[in-house]
């Protein structure tokens, strides 16, 4: 039996489809590897640190060449001012002139001993100083004010370029991020329409293996210095006696931590939430605080005393 010729139309389809898809189309792309993402965020964060350093000596950059429009506007300032004071010296001897007729002044002016000839000379003298320093004041403008103008032209060419090089670090950083999520696992326990099944706590730290997963992914990517703690004993009614709540202690002692510190925790807590679906988080308790995964959003809490009551000095996170 012979074939029925294929369609133009299904040729074509066909040929657009295998440019489009291209060999592989049947099967999916491999995932890549933790081992090849961390190869490649090591090196975005190489890159990163570079455009990071080029941004900020463009910024230094600008600042000096702000400092130096202003000193240069003071300059075309003070300036302004001589010539204008110049320029007025010179009108009133041209007007001295003018109402001495050009040649007589009288002696009055300038004392009994002085010779009419003498005053000429005196006023020729003081005209030329005049005419001299008007002259001078004249040019020193000119320069400062197009010093000024190649400033100010300069400080918007260095701007933009400090914006542009700011773009591409934040793009930058943007990458990171992803890739670093990608590198979170989804915890275990996760039901098909939602949610996490209840874990048991175990091992010798006494805390739920989704616990234990994301206090290791928090102290691998965010480090304190401070110990971690996660089970307590008790009977207080939250998670800690469950194994199932860590506090990221930012430091010791319930004193209040350092500004970088401050900052370290929200990046913690900002991890977990925006990891917190993949990794069973209840909620998160930061700076008298709290942020539940099923209620989005930070909501103050009620003052509990202290430093270390109110979440001052660490991140609480609780999980399913």
């Amino acid at each position: 039996m012979s074939r029925r010729p294929v369609p133009s139309w299904c040729a074509a389809a066909l040929a657009i489809a295998a440019i489009v898809l291209g060999p592989a189309a049947a099967a999916a792309e491999p995932k890549p590897t933790a081992a090849e993402l961390r190869r490649e965020l090591a090196e975005l964060e190489k890159r990163a640190d570079r455009l990071i350093r080029t941004y900020n000596g463009k910024r230094v950059a600008l600042q000096r060449a702000q400092d130096e429009e202003r000193a240069a506007r003071e300059r075309l300032r003070a300036a302004e001012e001589a010539y204008r004071t110049a320029a007025r010296q010179v009108g009133d001897l041209a007007n001295l002139r003018y109402q001495s007729g050009g040649l007589e002044l009288p002696n009055g002016m300038f004392g009994q001993d002085l010779g009419q000839a003498a005053v000429l000379e005196y006023l020729a003298a003081q005209r030329a100083a005049e005419l001299g320093r008007y002259a001078r004041t004249r040019d020193e403008r000119r320069a400062a004010a197009e010093q000024a103008a190649r400033l100010t032209e300069r400080i918007r060419r260095q701007a933009a370029e400090v914006n542009a090089e700011r773009r591409r670090a934040e793009r930058l950083i943007a990458q990171i991020k992803q890739r670093l999520d990608r590198l979170v696992p989804l915890a275990p326990g996760r039901l098909p329409g939602g949610g996490f099944a209840p874990e048991l706590p175990g091992g010798p730290d006494n805390i739920t293996p989704r616990t234990r997963l994301m206090r290791d992914l928090v102290n691998e990517r965010f480090p304190t210095g401070f110990p971690t703690g996660c089970f307590r004993a008790g009977n207080d009614g939250g998670e800690h006696p469950l194994g199932r709540a860590c506090d990221f202690m930012l430091s010791s002692g319930g004193a209040m931590p350092s500004p970088d510190k401050v900052a370290l925790g929200h990046r913690i807590a900002e991890f977990v939430i925006e990891n917190g679906r993949k990794l069973g988080v209840k909620y998160v308790i930061y700076r008298q605080r709290i942020y539940h995964m099923s209620n989005p959003g930070w909501r103050p809490m009620a003052d509990r005393g202290s430093v270390t009551a109110n979440h001052f000095d660490h991140v609480h996170v609780s999980m399913l």
